[in-house]
């Protein structure tokens, strides 16, 4: 009976308080900004904000697109992103991850290669990518040491979508 009573007591009557945050790979946290009362309801969600004018955090400082798509690196693109992506991503719909199709009507094409080449950079130092990953339930975009060149290549492909 002491046995069973100690239990209870040290069992019982605690709740523990749940904070609101996110851990990258263990080193850092992410901590959930706590809901505002009315303006959260008509707040545009990260996936669909248009925030054209930001490069992002990385070594892409600027990526002029030429008018002309390349179809060459079009198919690299694609075979990249069917390869190393589509675990979380889906061209059409939403999954683990938000899906690219129009990306580019939303994001530079500097900032989508910064997110594609230190994603933890990104969420750690860019605004939205922090948002973005409180919208997709702290599902952190893995590093998949993707070149510059893929990364540029992944791009074009995205341009097609």
């Amino acid at each position: 009976m002491i046995f069973a009573a100690a239990i209870l007591i040290s069992c019982g009557g605690k709740e523990d308080k749940k904070e609101d945050s996110i851990k990258l790979s263990g080193k850092k946290e992410i901590k959930k900004e706590p809901a505002k009362s009315e303006a959260s309801s008509d707040e545009v969600p990260a996936s669909e904000r248009i925030t054209l004018d930001n490069k992002g955090v990385g070594e892409v400082k600027d990526m002029p697109l030429g008018d002309e798509i390349d179809q060459e690196m079009v198919a690299r693109g694609a075979e990249l992103f069917k390869t190393n992506c589509t675990a979380c991503h889906k061209v059409d719909k939403r999954f683990i991850g938000p899906s690219p199709k129009g990306i580019l009507n939303r994001r530079s094409p500097e900032w989508i290669m910064n997110m594609i080449l230190d994603p933890q950079l990104m969420v750690e130092q860019d605004r939205c990518a922090k948002d973005l990953l409180i919208e997709f339930n702290g599902a952190a975009m893995a590093n998949q040491s993707i070149t510059l060149d893929e990364a540029r290549d992944i791009l074009e492909y995205f341009r097609t979508l």
